[in-house]
Order: structure tokens, then C-alpha cells, then sequence
């Protein structure tokens, strides 16, 4: 095991490298890919094809370009979210707890992940959410699109 991987229950936490396409944005993140990533048929998740994992706040560390993105807030030291102003790029996104949810989050987006091998990410869990309707906890009708 090296240093950059953890034990977590019954799969094991990765330290993943993460950017937008333009590097200004950088982060880092603690992630057990075991645990499932998910995808959502919602308006917002749809337009941005929108591939996310979940991780706990405490494993997430912004590296550097917080103030580059569009939803940047000055003084807080975290829930920074929104795209890259220069490169349109959505890395990641704080989630607050919600009734569809259980606590809050960040929503990571796979494909900025740039250590992340394509089989490592194709053997990972997907849950599907059908957002469009409301209904958090169970798939839409049809995935394929997704």
C-alpha cells in the first residue's frame, strides 16, 4: 500500500489529483471509489454531463485557485464551488445537507481527476438519481443516456 492510500471499510481511500482543464483550479481529495460514484438526469447535472463522487469535507483539500471560480466566496475558508471563470470547467462543488442527502459534501467531478486510470473509474459503482422528477432515491427509467 502506498502512501497515498488509506484503508476504508471494505474498499480503500485513493489521494487523487484533481484540476480543470486550465490548472488555475487545484485540488486534492481522499476518495474511495469503491463506495460508488453517481450520476443525475436534473437539468444542471444533464447540460454539464456531469460525473461526480462524493467526499467528506475533511478528506477534500483545495490546493489553490479557489478565487478563480464563478461561485468564489472572499474570507470563507471553504464552499467554494461554480465554474472556472477562465476555462468553463466545474471541478467541484460543496453540497450543504439536504433531505435527499445524508450531510454535507463535495461533489467531485470524475473527469477532473488527472490521476484517475479510465479502469479504476469503469470499475467503480454508479448511482443513478432521477433528478428531473424529484426523486433522489431511485433511477430514472432510462440511464443509458446518462
Amino acid at each position: 500500500m502506498s502512501d497515498t492510500t488509506k484503508e476504508a471499510g471494505n474498499g480503500s481511500k485513493r489521494t487523487y489529483h484533481g484540476s480543470c482543464v486550465c490548472r488555475r483550479v487545484r485540488f486534492e481529495a481522499d476518495i474511495d471509489l469503491s463506495q460508488g460514484t453517481g450520476k443525475c438526469n436534473c437539468t444542471s447535472c444533464w447540460k454539464r454531463r456531469w460525473w461526480s463522487v462524493k467526499v467528506r469535507p475533511a478528506d477534500f483539500r483545495a490546493l489553490g485557485g479557489e478565487e478563480e471560480l464563478s461561485k468564489y466566496r472572499p474570507g470563507a475558508a471553504s464552499g467554494h464551488g461554480g465554474h472556472c471563470k477562465h476555462c468553463g470547467v466545474t471541478p467541484y462543488g460543496f453540497v450543504d445537507a439536504a433531505e435527499w442527502n445524508d450531510g454535507e459534501y463535495v461533489s467531485v467531478n470524475v473527469a477532473c481527476l488527472d490521476d484517475l486510470e479510465p479502469a479504476d473509474l469503469l470499475a467503480a459503482p454508479i448511482l443513478f438519481m432521477d433528478g428531473r422528477n424529484d426523486d433522489w432515491w431511485h433511477p430514472p427509467a432510462e440511464t443509458r443516456h446518462l
